[in-house]
């Protein structure tokens, strides 16, 4: 008989290339500092199981690309998706892939969707602040300043809308972390463990691939 889940494995795979000081992206800035400057002094293999995570979200969002496009839906047209975006800063580059732009027919007005699936969108009640993070910085770079995060459920396809306009204070304080990444990293200076410090996030050090080196303080 044949393994199908190795088989998924094998297909989900991604090639292990170690990340550049200096070139960084939208969706780290938003989490644990010091959980994104080992990933660049101590990378990882990404483990099957994250891989599948990511490979869902993927699914989901050609699904919602989909469901944008889709001819049954006049109130919204397509105008982008996965386009590139970069941002200059201080001797190091940020850049990505933006999810989608729409343009809401009724309004006229040109939206920003970051698209992002979860367990069950009934327990939650506000955006991820990673999430807005991120956001804010797509924002910044297109000068589009109407952003939404859309949440999918995996298990039923149910949905939810944050609206996240464009914040200059936020899009600041986002690109200033980006510059003190870029620091600590380039003067291999160990960050300050930030998760640890907020009840609010404390619990995601259960689940850091770096809790133990973390937990020694060790450079």
């Amino acid at each position: 008989m044949i393994d199908f889940d190795k088989m998924i494995d094998n297909h989900i795979a991604r090639e292990f290339r170690a990340k550049t000081v200096g070139r960084y992206y939208p969706s780290e800035i938003g989490g644990c500092i010091r959980k994104v400057w080992y990933g660049y002094k101590h990378p990882l293999q990404v483990k099957p199981d994250l891989a599948k995570i990511f490979r869902l979200g993927d699914i989901m969002h050609d699904f919602v690309v989909d469901v944008l496009k889709s001819e049954k839906n006049t109130n919204v047209e397509l105008l982008k998706s996965e386009f590139p975006f970069k941002l200059e800063g201080d001797g190091f580059l940020i850049s990505g892939r933006v999810d989608d732009l729409i343009i809401v027919n009724e309004s006229g007005k040109s939206w920003i969707v970051e698209v992002k699936s979860t367990k069950s969108v009934d327990y939650i009640k506000e955006p991820d602040p990673k999430y807005v993070t991120q956001l804010q910085l797509y924002l910044h770079a297109t000068g589009i300043h109407n952003g939404m995060i859309l949440y999918v459920d995996k298990t039923n396809l149910k949905s939810k809308i944050f609206v996240e306009n464009y914040d200059p204070a936020k899009a600041a304080d986002a690109l200033e972390r980006f510059s003190q990444l870029h620091q600590l990293l380039t003067q291999n200076l160990l960050p300050v463990a930030e998760a640890k410090k907020k009840d609010s996030t404390a619990w995601l050090c259960n689940y850091c691939e770096y809790s133990d080196k973390c937990g020694k303080n060790e450079e």
